[in-house]
């Protein structure tokens, strides 16, 4: 890949989810059961809303205040359509994912949730310009961009169009957990989110309890940039996906931190000297991620040496893990727990 274009993604990625519907239109619905396989994510089987409006919520750009019970939600960002989803809402409007999406630019746990249900207007999506025109056109009644980048002036004309609801303090770092609430409270439906963050959270201790060889093991979460790794912070969500897993964070990696970013670039020459039990790394396909372990210098970091490597390999699995939801988190994780666990055998 280009170096620019990789590095664009790379900072993209790292800066960087009833009854009747009509359609085109959010739609309440009226049962919500967990699965041995993790929490409810069909839209047609959630509870009705609860809560009485209206409701206000704060976050890091204001208070948005929604007079009713929103009927036609539109969602910006990565994760806000799997918040609205998971919690029986199916907006009339979502951003493309070209990066991990299917042909529609639908992720694939997204599509799952949506069932039968028609798909959203897909929002055009370059990761730097907001396609206000389009989501006016969607005509919505309440706008979520719950894990995005939106700055004061974006929120503002997004809320001119309709109240926005953005993140709770930093851009492009909002938990999982986090996502559910204040979807939870702009919807109406706070019971519901704190049962899909219950019910997420079960799954996740279920998944630490099948694999305890993951508990205390040290890891780093990093990602391979022309000749550079780009480390993850403890800020980051998705290194905060793996510690809820039992992992820690190693020492090596908020001691060489710099600044407010949660991510920094290590030169490759230094990778030797990155401790930890085990190395966590993304990368778009296998041949990548085959590349990236047998490199000279990338090679030469102890835990891939000893084996202790866990790459998160694929488009999909990488945008998963980047901005976990309550519907990524399991669509993922039944599949790559088995191998951190293989690494974390490995680190032995």
């Amino acid at each position: 890949m280009h170096a620019l274009t990789r590095r664009r993604r790379v900072r993209l990625l790292a800066a960087l989810t009833l009854g009747v519907l009509v359609t085109g239109a959010c739609g309440p619905a009226d049962d919500t059961t967990a699965s041995a396989d993790g929490p409810a994510s069909d839209p047609a089987s959630a509870p009705a809303a609860g809560d009485a409006f209206p409701v206000t919520v704060e976050h890091a750009l204001g208070e948005t205040t929604i007079d009713s019970e929103p009927q036609r939600v539109v969602t910006w960002g990565w994760s806000s359509q799997d918040a609205a989803l998971a919690l029986g809402v199916v907006p009339v409007a979502m951003p493309a994912f070209e990066y991990g999406g299917d042909d529609e630019g639908v992720l694939p746990w997204t599509r799952e949730a949506l069932g039968d249900n028609e798909t959203p207007t897909i929002l055009p999506s370059n990761g730097q310009e907001i396609p206000y025109e389009a989501i006016a056109e969607a005509d919505p009644d309440l706008i979520l961009a719950l894990n995005s980048g939106l700055d004061s002036t974006e929120y503002e004309t997004l809320s001119q169009i309709a109240p926005t609801v953005a993140y709770p303090e930093k851009t492009w770092s909002t938990s999982w957990q986090d996502q559910a609430r204040l979807a939870g409270e702009a919807l109406g439906r706070t019971a519901q989110a704190e049962k899909l963050v219950a019910d997420t959270e079960a799954y996740l201790d279920e998944k630490a309890a099948q694999y305890p060889q993951l508990d205390g093991k040290t890891f780093v979460y990093a990602t391979e940039d022309d000749g550079q790794l780009g480390v993850y912070t403890s800020d980051d969500v998705r290194v905060s996906l793996l510690t809820d897993l039992g992992l820690e964070v190693a020492p090596y990696v908020d001691e060489n931190a710099t600044g407010d970013s949660f991510y920094y670039y290590v030169s490759g020459e230094l990778a030797a000297d990155i401790e930890s039990d085990i190395m966590v790394a993304w990368f778009d396909d296998e041949a990548t991620a085959d590349d990236f372990a047998s490199d000279p210098l990338f090679s030469q970091n102890p835990a891939i040496a000893r084996g202790a490597f866990a790459p998160i390999v694929g488009e999909s699995y990488v945008m998963a893990s980047s901005a976990p939801t309550v519907l990524s988190i399991p669509w993922m994780l039944d599949d790559y727990v088995p191998q951190l666990a293989e690494a974390a055998d490995a680190s032995d």
